[in-house]
Parts: C-alpha cells; structure tokens; sequence
C-alpha cells in the first residue's frame, strides 16, 4: 500500500493528506491488533489507497477539484499590508504571521514583506520586497 500511495500523501502536503494518514493509521490498526479482520481490512485500506492516489490525479488535471480537494492559497499580507478579513477567517493571528515571519522570513518589519500567503499545505510563505520603496499616490 505504501508503494501505490504517493509520497505527497505521506509527507501530509494537504489538509486532505493529513486526514487520509490519520484513517489508513487507525483502520490498519485494528486489523493489527485483531479487532477486525485481518485481510477484508487491508481490503478497504488497499482501496482508499488507489482512491486517495485518483484524487490527487483528478487534482492535477482539474484545477478546480485541486481546490476542491486541496483548497487555495490565501493573501495574508499585500505590500506590507495585513488583510485582516483573510487572516480572521484563517484564524492566523498576527502574532502568528510574525513567529512565521521570524523564522522563514528573517525579519521582523512587515513593510518589508510584499506578498505572505497561506498555501494550501497550511505553510506561510513569504515574497520581500526588492528594496525599493514606492510612495503611496
């Protein structure tokens, strides 16, 4: 089953990732320990293996079931700028949005960040700006 799974879905790249590990995991676990079947349960993980590995098929094909499947991006702060409608429904503090800026950014200035975004894998990225200032008009 490892094998026919993808390393995407191991290294829990989505929030769909995460929660196919978390059930193969428990519904193995059972077969393991004796509380099911031991082959009718590899079975079905064998079969939500190949569906998890059709989705993420599916994604690559479809942008639009990739935002389905996976979700989107979401802007947390434009030229240095919070927006805080994104980051309330996120429920990314700006406390959060420094730590992350502390350590993957290497700064503690937001006026310095032109673009930080929540990617779909629940990581902060983040875009400095080149240096040169623009004045607001």
């Amino acid at each position: 089953m490892v094998r026919l799974s993808s390393k995407r879905s191991l290294a829990e790249k989505t929030a769909f990732d995460a929660v196919f590990v978390v059930i193969i995991g428990s519904m193995l676990a059972r077969a393991i320990n004796g509380s099911e079947a031991f082959f009718p349960t590899l079975g079905t993980g064998l079969v939500l293996v190949l569906l998890h590995r059709f989705f993420g098929i599916a994604a690559y094909y479809s942008h639009t079931f990739g935002i389905l499947v996976k979700g989107k991006p979401v802007v947390l702060v434009q030229d240095g700028r919070l927006q805080q409608k994104n980051m309330l429904w996120e429920h990314i503090s700006r406390h959060d949005l420094e730590e992350d800026m502390r350590l993957n950014a290497k700064t503690e200035d937001l006026s310095k960040v032109q673009v930080a975004q929540l990617e779909r894998s629940g990581d902060i990225s983040f875009i400095k700006a080149n240096g040169v200032q623009r004045q607001a008009t």
